[in-house]
């Protein structure tokens, strides 16, 4: 009986629903019929490496790198669009973004009690700040629009180029290790369509991830008590959330 009942409601709510939606007005409704857009964005990113260790980094009396805290930086892209099909647009973001990562290091030490290595933190952690030129140029799969919003995805490719890269090192600082100032990152992401009185709002958060190594693998002449810093690590790519508040 009870699911008797429950198929009624179901028949009856479901015009009603029907209804509703198609009576919700819609919110610029020539938008997609248009080319070309134009607009800005503003984002947040949580920069970070995919750090591999050399192996030398796991023996008696060395250094081990890992990377574990994340610092939030800020984008700021101009955004170009152009539509190829219904459900395709090409898109052209160039910008800038700022941040942060940090490299802790631990002392290898034996321990015979448990037969193993034990790991302390080494105080010369290495604070790698970065402000990147971007060139994104991303491919965005749209849905079919519902009343005023749509689900969407990304993806595509991105040219950074570090502005904060040294050619050498800074003798003032205690940064023991310096990247590489250009890399092509492949991006992918979601997001969502909101279509507002008098502009379109597209928040999204996508993944991108670097596709060389980024470290530059000569340590500091002159320095040979700091060369464990760059020969403990094997390769250095680098990886970027970023959320992103689109306005067009």
């Amino acid at each position: 009986m009870c699911v008797k009942k429950t198929l009624v409601f179901i028949l009856l709510v479901i015009p009603v629903l029907s209804f509703s939606q198609k009576q919700k007005p819609k919110f610029l409704p020539n938008y997609d019929k248009k080319a070309l857009h134009w607009g800005f964005t503003l984002g947040l990113n949580a920069m970070d490496f995919i750090l591999y260790p050399s192996p030398s980094a796991y023996m008696v009396d060395s250094i081990y790198p890992e990377n574990t805290t994340i610092f939030p930086g800020f984008n700021i892209n101009v955004v170009s669009s152009l539509s190829l099909h219904k459900y395709v647009t090409m898109r052209f973001l160039p910008g800038i973004s700022f941040g942060q990562r940090t490299i802790y290091y631990y002392k290898n030490t034996w321990n015979p009690e448990t037969n193993d290595l034990d790991r302390v933190l080494v105080s010369t952690d290495q604070k790698l700040e970065s402000s990147f030129l971007e060139f994104p140029l991303i491919f965005k799969y749209k849905a079919e629009r519902i009343n005023n919003w749509r689900p969407y995805v990304i993806g595509g490719f991105n040219l950074r180029v570090d502005l904060s890269a040294k050619k050498k090192y800074d003798e003032d600082k205690p940064i023991n290790l310096r990247l590489t100032s250009a890399d092509l990152y492949y991006e992918i992401g979601v997001g969502f369509d909101f279509f507002l009185k008098y502009f379109k709002f597209s928040p999204e958060l996508k993944l991108s991830v670097g596709t060389r190594d980024v470290l530059v693998h000569e340590a500091r002449e002159g320095r040979p008590e700091y060369i464990q810093y760059v020969s403990s690590i094997d390769k250095l790519k680098s990886m970027i959330w970023v959320l992103s508040f689109h306005f067009e």
